[in-house]
């Protein structure tokens, strides 16, 4: 009898933690088909501009150190003419 009790209690605890869950922002998101389209798709927009402008900054500031080795001739003709690029395309 004790065990049935117990089983009732945790069960309505589930049924609680459930609820609870369901009022939750992500859940009520993601439970409409449009919406979590266009949730992913802003969140794709967002991914795709932040590796646009690192891999903008890393190649830029790698053609920046490329330049400082002239040392190295293919090096720093490389980089000095990846940095006249990037100059006159702005």
């Amino acid at each position: 009898m004790a065990s049935e009790q117990e089983l009732s209690r945790e069960i309505n605890r589930l049924a609680d933690e459930v609820a609870t869950l369901n009022k939750h922002r992500f859940v009520r998101l993601h439970n409409r088909p449009g919406r979590m389209v266009m949730f992913q798709f802003a969140r794709g927009l967002a991914f795709g501009l932040g590796t646009a402008i690192g891999a903008t900054a890393l190649v830029s500031l790698v053609a920046l150190v490329l330049a400082q080795f002239e040392f190295v001739p293919y090096l720093g003709d490389l980089a000095g003419r990846i940095i006249q690029e990037i100059q006159e395309s702005n």
